[in-house]
């Protein structure tokens, strides 16, 4: 087995001094990050133009060297097998991952410069749509970039069934109407920047605010929707920063102030907000028992008191003294309760 080191001493073999340090810092072959053109133009004093024309220079005897070394053609040649057995695209990670069980001590730069050097397979740089990557053809970077535009166009339209069924459910339906296999498919998803993962484990549009939430009231929502049942405001931005959802912090005094302005949220209790969607009504405690009594009909003291606080955490003596207003509610001879009508 031999070692990355050997193997780009053997690529960049025959290279004068120009042109190795042109290729070094280009690549970052002795440490660091890759460099500009423009960059080494003026640690050299040359235009840009003039860096890439010994660059260009350098790469065509790098290519020759490749050729007549059957060790270094191999070892690219692996790297091409593994991208193409997932499908022909990888994550830059896990292929200089594998790289480094056939040429221990290998690292992304030094992959990526054998990529470049040899055309046997590329880098897809990272963007605003994926996360960067290595691909064999351009047939492959193109079936992969169709099957998640056409995912991400599929889901789009499911919201609602991703988030209350399962995403795996989705994916499943969606592959039965494809030619690819489930590992082929995840290894396409695995690279978009569009399907995200949030700290509960739904995975989604990263679009979604369920999903990736930006602002501290889609924060304070999907706690109390993984929750269950209302919580102090205090705890709310506990919860938030648990999750971690990015990294910043949540102050309960915000949280507080996001609670007030939305409507989703209810004030059940001292300092306790609940969703709406959960059941939660807003209102105060007569209101409350009034819609109940319109919903449901009459009801004597312990259905009603057990009714409000399935909605709202009020004291007891609070639901017997609004009863007890006559101006609102009536008491009626069997001891029930209902509105009265003006």
């Amino acid at each position: 087995m031999t070692s990355i080191n050997k193997l780009i001493n053997t690529a960049i073999a025959g290279l004068n001094p120009r042109q190795k340090e042109v290729i070094s810092a280009r690549f970052g072959l002795n440490g660091g990050t890759g460099q500009t053109l423009a960059a080494i133009g003026e640690k050299l004093h040359v235009t840009r133009e003039r860096v890439r024309q010994i660059e260009n220079g350098a790469i065509v005897i790098i290519k020759r060297n490749i050729g007549k070394s059957s060790e270094l053609e191999a070892a690219i040649e692996k790297v091409k097998k593994y991208i193409a057995g997932k499908g022909g695209i990888t994550k830059k990670a896990e292929v200089v991952r594998f790289a480094a069980t056939i040429a221990p001590g290998a690292k992304e730069n030094q992959i990526d410069f054998l990529a470049d050097a040899s055309g046997v397979f590329h880098l897809y740089r990272e963007d605003d749509a994926f996360h960067p990557f290595y691909y064999v053809t351009d047939k492959d970077l193109k079936g992969a970039r169709t099957f998640v535009e056409g995912w991400v166009a599929f889901l789009k339209g499911r919201k609602e069934k991703v988030l209350a069924e399962s995403y795996e459910v989705q994916l499943a339906s969606f592959l039965r109407t494809k030619s690819f296999e489930r590992p082929v498919a995840d290894n396409y998803l695995g690279v978009s920047k569009h399907i995200h993962q949030n700290p509960y484990g739904d995975v989604g549009l990263r679009e979604w605010p369920e999903i990736s939430p930006a602002t501290v009231r889609d924060k304070i929502y999907l706690v109390l929707k993984k929750h269950g049942e209302p919580l102090h405001f205090e705890d709310i931005a506990k919860h938030i920063n648990k999750a971690k959802f990015d990294d910043e912090k949540a102050l309960a005094p915000t949280v507080h102030n996001e609670l007030i302005k939305d409507e989703r949220f209810v004030l059940v209790g001292r300092g306790l907000y609940g969703l709406q969607e959960h059941g939660y009504e807003p209102g105060t405690a007569r209101e409350v028992i009034a819609k109940i009594l319109k919903t449901k009909g009459s009801m004597n003291t312990a259905e009603v008191m057990d009714a409000v606080n399935k909605q709202r955490f009020f004291k007891p003596n609070t639901i017997l003294i609004n009863l007890q207003n006559r101006s609102f509610f009536e008491r009626m001879s069997d001891g029930k309760y209902r509105v009265r009508e003006s």
